[in-house]
């Protein structure tokens, strides 16, 4: 268990690049022990997180250095959706994340919008069963929950980010078919430059 703080996090971890090497560093929350949804401090004090413990630890540690704690919520064709935390930076926008797959980890922020940003999750996303159908920016502080330190699991928050309306995001057939029998051929898609 980590004895660190957020505060003292926040003041080691500035930038979104040095959240997202820490968070690269943690260990994915499996949920050997059943499911779990912790807040930021408790997800920080276990020493592992999944990609929506990793997003609220990130909103956390960054809203300490001026970020607000804004969120992007993906769905998918196979129910296993995705957050990430989002920043902005001179007018261009990019994220902070965690997860089992290389692709689906943050990006620098590079581009012009989020729907952009979104797209840059599309290709990666696509394995066996997945594909990015929408996706929706919420603010933490709208789940009126403390997902900054609470004791208990946050599921309200969860169920807040089920509950908004994502925008769909169309792709044409035969793109999803080409990234698929990629992934067939050769498994996950191989790391790009612009990925953290």
């Amino acid at each position: 268990m980590s004895k660190l703080s957020i505060e003292t996090l926040a003041k080691r971890l500035k930038t979104p690049r040095a959240v997202q090497k820490y968070l690269r560093a943690l260990p994915y929350n499996r949920e050997k022990r059943g499911e779990t949804l912790r807040s930021a401090e408790a997800a920080l004090r276990s020493g592992t997180a999944h990609c929506l413990e990793a997003a609220l630890l990130a909103a956390a540690v960054l809203e300490k250095n001026g970020y607000p704690p804004l969120v992007l919520s993906f769905e998918s064709q196979d129910g296993l959706d995705h957050v990430l935390f989002i920043y902005r930076e001179k007018g261009r926008w990019g994220s902070v994340g965690r997860s089992r797959d290389e692709g689906l980890h943050g990006r620098p922020a590079i581009f012009r919008s989020i729907r952009d940003l979104v797209w840059s999750y599309y290709d990666p996303y696509v394995d066996k069963y997945g594909k990015v159908t929408a996706y929706q920016i919420a603010h933490l502080d709208n789940a009126k929950i403390d997902w900054r330190k609470s004791r208990e699991h946050v599921w309200k928050l969860e169920r807040y980010l089920l509950k908004l309306e994502h925008r769909e995001l169309k792709s044409s057939l035969k793109r999803y078919k080409k990234l698929y029998r990629a992934y067939l051929e050769r498994g996950p898609m191989p790391r790009k430059s612009f990925w953290w």
